[in-house]
């Protein structure tokens, strides 16, 4: 991801945060209280700074935002780049696109949060949800293609089927925990199975 604070990347702050640090300390807070709902004093209380070291490492609220979300984009863009390189059928493209979406949820989780939070209030969102609707195009094509090669029902809308099959994965961010839980790989072989195989049991081959 590209240095988008002039420069200020390898900086420590004076009481010890990197630029690291903060981010992910402004990101907690954001989730919290919400990006309008916090101020650079909200920010400068939960670490304990003064507003002036925060300024050593970003240039304002609206970088940390920035910083966040193309952490959470900057994973799925890698994601369904990897996914282009798969070979076989589009449904299993597809497939292998849910399991390296929820891979980059479970280890970006607030970050992916935050950006599923936005609301196109600022021109840093804006971009944001231009980049997330590029995404959710690339999705919709790959299961386009699916549908196309008879892997997947064709009777639903492209893009409605890929809305429904995110929001499965999006959903993780509101119930899982990674402590004490099952493994993200653990959730990407349910839920993929629910998405690609469905709930209702199947009658035995001898009818049983």
């Amino acid at each position: 991801m590209a240095d988008t604070g002039g420069g200020r990347a390898n900086r420590r702050g004076r009481p010890g945060y990197d630029r690291e640090s903060l981010l992910l300390v402004a990101v907690t807070v954001f989730n919290e209280r919400g990006y309008d709902g916090t101020s650079m004093d909200d920010l400068a209380k939960r670490l304990g700074i003064g507003k002036s070291a925060i300024y050593h490492h970003v240039s304002g609220k609206h970088e940390l935002l920035q910083l966040a979300v193309d952490r959470a984009l900057d994973g799925l863009f890698a994601a369904a780049e990897e996914t282009a390189a798969v070979e076989g059928r589009a449904v299993d493209r597809l497939e292998h696109l849910v399991r390296a979406s929820v891979a980059v949820l479970v280890e970006r989780q607030p970050f992916v949060t935050l950006l599923l939070r936005v609301r196109g209030n600022t021109a840093v969102e804006k971009r944001a949800l231009a980049r997330r609707r590029e995404f959710d195009h690339l999705v919709a094509a790959l299961v386009a293609q699916a549908e196309a090669e008879g892997d997947i029902r064709a009777d639903i809308d492209p893009a409605i089927t890929a809305r429904l099959l995110f929001g499965l994965v999006n959903s993780l961010i509101e119930w899982y925990r990674p402590r004490g839980g099952a493994s993200g790989g653990e959730i990407a072989d349910a839920l993929c199975k629910v998405a690609f195989d469905g709930l209702r049991r199947r009658a035995a081959a001898n009818g049983d």
